[in-house]
């Protein structure tokens, strides 16, 4: 190897800085993944960060610098590269499948071989000779007949045999292949799944300003949005009885499948949506009368005359490299990527484009901003409908096709480009439609259109059009990633946006985790938080004589409890897993324990019917109701006793109430009670009983009755 390959080889791994994953965001459903890089800032400035994963966003990609070097990221572009796997690669999961089904298929033959050799002399049986009209009836050789069913017998005999063989050979080895395939499919898709490993890398252009220097070692954050993970609240809930406090541990059972092994990562869970919407809805006006065509949309702008002249000075610059890496927005010294393709290593000759001439309508000449990529395109503000203004009225790029080409261009500028190497010739452009532009739906969407850039064909180069995947690879990525959504539920467990309602919150692990990507629950530990207890005992005699525990949970914090499975722990005991319904910040609700064994009640009523009045046109319906308690527990117990009265709109029946009892505070939710209830409230010390007395008086006139019968309990 000559001196200047070595050179170039240095170079080039020079170029290259290694990431570490850093911190991890799951929301609601998908994640956003902070990685690190540190390196010397080559004198070109361009760096390549690997590590990322095939299946993330690459309109989500962000790269910025930390600290106060100086150096800030003037580019970012994604870069997939391709390499042969090492022949000591393991991949011992997969060629165990692949073993295993080449030895169920040989098994399932011999098998199927042995089937048809049964088959074979099952059908073996004697055929007498075919007998002339004028030949004499012939004896039947009984010995005959029977030595070949003797034969048939024990043929048979072997041969079911060595099927039962076979049958339980086969048997064993489909098992053996059900495992290691379910092993592989819970695998982590971390590793490479084919015999060529991809990765993706971020291609960034640092820019040192002031007095640093080129080669100071900066610290670079790369931020990514990937699908693929989800996540549900769980608990643990540490109770000590007497004591008004408890211990509410959060824990969560997050799941992910993006394609990279989460590893000593700072966690933190979020209830948000990625996928939310965030354009306003329209209102549109009602008209009566005749019916009006619909006003053209106000963003829509014609191209403006000589926006090929834009891309002169890029032409004349002469051919550029083709790579696979795509141009991005810059916004303030931050990088958006949107796609792959476009020159990533090597400077770009960025020539300064000639002043395209003043279009009518305009106001004069549009500026030029630089394009990542080495182009200059109009700059929005230049145009008076903004974005839209660079909008044509031509269908939309066709599916599947890249955003940007790789394609060189040389010599001077011509009506059509070459077609890039590898890519098929974009079909002709229709002719243009007399009339007024007629845009269709994709095309109106605003916040998905991109700019063609320099290496599109034809006239797309620096106009607006519908967005469309850039790699069909990374989109099966993204689609195998989704799945993860479908995974079942842990018992009793709520998704966060179906529990979080109205308000989006964030939860931070306090200790960092390994999550691997395998597509299963695993359980992480959020925090600690702290929560009011009390414990109450309920009973509705007249529904059943049971006494219920409850669990009264007072949430002091800022943050939300979302709903999920709680395991309760009571002096050290695990009692049982109960639903935690969702808790505001400054709400209380109850948690069921179940019924309290301790704690017996038994309900007795009495119904005296009766009439008054001077002549007796009022029929008295007195009913009366005795509740007893029996407290068998070591502890002074709450009991709340929970009973009817009932309710009339007819002003002619009158109630009167004979109890101590209390009307219950209005609820919300399922804490919520029906008309009439009554609650008595009284403390049971240990071994004590209790008696309660109440009851009610239905006065009804005579020539009325009550639904359904008076002489109801």
């Amino acid at each position: 190897m000559d001196t200047a390959g070595a050179e170039h080889m240095t170079a080039e791994a020079a170029q290259r800085w290694g990431s570490t994953l850093d911190s991890v965001v799951v929301y609601a459903q998908g994640a956003v993944c902070r990685r690190l890089a540190r390196g010397m800032v080559p004198p070109d400035g361009r760096v390549r960060v690997t590590g990322l994963p095939r299946s993330l966003d690459p309109g989500s990609l962000r790269a910025r610098v930390l600290g106060t070097s100086g150096v800030r990221v003037t580019e970012a572009r994604v870069e997939v590269e391709a390499q042969p796997l090492d022949t000591g690669t393991p991949d011992e999961l997969r060629r165990e499948v692949e073993r295993l089904s080449d030895e169920y298929a040989a098994a399932q033959g011999r098998r199927d071989r042995q089937l048809s050799l049964i088959e074979e002399v099952r059908a073996l049986h004697p055929v007498p000779p075919a007998r002339k009209r004028e030949d004499p009836h012939r004896r039947t050789p009984v010995d005959a007949w029977l030595e070949l069913a003797d034969f048939v017998d024990e043929r048979l005999t072997g041969l079911h045999t060595r099927l039962v063989e076979l049958e339980e050979a086969l048997h064993d080895v489909e098992h053996k292949l059900t495992v290691a395939t379910d092993r592989l499919a819970r695998a982590s898709t971390d590793a490479p799944s084919a015999h060529v490993e991809t990765t993706v890398c971020a291609v960034l252009a640092l820019d040192a300003t002031g007095d640093t220097k080129p080669e100071a070692g900066v610290e670079v954050e790369l931020e990514y949005g990937v699908p693929g993970a989800v996540w549900v609240p769980t608990y643990r809930l540490t109770h000590r009885q007497g004591d008004g406090s408890g211990r509410l541990v959060l824990r969560a059972s997050v799941a992910q499948r993006t394609g990279e092994d989460w590893t000593g990562v700072r966690i933190a869970l979020a209830t948000a949506d990625l996928r939310r919407r965030t354009d306003l809805p329209r209102l549109r006006s009602i008209r009566i009368g005749r019916r009006q065509p619909a006003p053209a949309p106000s963003g829509w702008r014609e191209p403006p005359a000589g926006l090929a002249d834009l891309f002169t000075g890029y032409e004349a610059a002469g051919p550029r490299p083709a790579t696979t890496a795509a141009p991005t927005v810059v916004v303030a010294g931050s990088a958006l990527v949107g796609a792959a393709g476009g020159s990533a290593s090597g400077p770009v000759p960025q020539p300064p484009p000639p002043a395209p001439p003043a279009s009518q309508g305009y106001g004069g000449p549009p500026t030029a901003v630089p394009a990542p990529g080495g182009a200059y395109i109009p700059s929005p503000e230049s145009f008076g409908g903004g974005m839209a203004d660079l909008r044509r009225s031509a269908p939309s790029r066709p599916a599947g096709r890249p955003r940007t080409g790789g394609s060189s261009f040389e010599g001077a500028p011509a009506p059509m480009a070459p077609a890039a190497p590898g890519r098929a010739a974009p079909p002709p452009l229709p002719a243009p439609v007399a009339g007024p532009p007629q845009p269709s739906g994709a095309e109106l969407d605003y916040a998905a259109l991109v700019v063609c850039g320099p290496d599109e064909q034809g006239d797309r180069r620096g106009r607006l059009f519908p967005d469309v995947p850039f790699d069909p690879v990374a989109t099966e990525y993204r689609r195998r990633a989704e799945a993860v959504a479908a995974l079942p539920l842990p018992g009793q467990a709520v998704r966060p946006r179906e529990s979080a309602g109205s308000f989006d919150h964030r939860f931070d692990a306090t200790a960092r985790a390994d999550i691997p990507s395998d597509g299963t629950w695993h359980t992480v530990t959020v925090g600690e938080i702290p929560v009011g207890l009390r414990t109450e005992y309920l009973c509705v005699p007249s529904v059943e004589q049971t006494v219920y525990a409850t669990l009264v949970l007072s949430n002091a914090t800022d943050q939300a409890l979302l709903a999920g499975p709680v395991e309760v722990t009571v002096d050290d005991d695990f009692l049982l897993t109960a639903a935690l319904p969702t808790l505001a910040p400054g709400g209380v609700r109850r948690v069921g324990l179940g019924p309290a064994e301790g704690i017996r009640v038994t309900r007795r009523t009495n119904l005296h019917e009766s009439t008054s009045g001077l002549r007796g046109n009022t029929t008295v319906l007195d009913h009366r109701v005795h509740v007893e308690l029996a407290n068998r527990l070591a502890r002074p117990v709450t009991v709340e006793v929970r009973e009817r009265v009932p309710v009339t709109s007819e002003p002619d029946v009158r109630i009167e109430e004979r109890a101590d009892w209390a009307a219950p505070e209005e609820g919300t939710g399922p804490d919520r009670h029906a008309p009439g209830t009554r609650v008595w409230r009284l403390d049971l010390p240990a071994g004590a009983t209790a008696a309660l007395d109440g009851g009610y008086e239905i006065r009804i006139p005579t020539g009325k009755a009550l639904a359904g019968g008076n002489r109801r309990s």
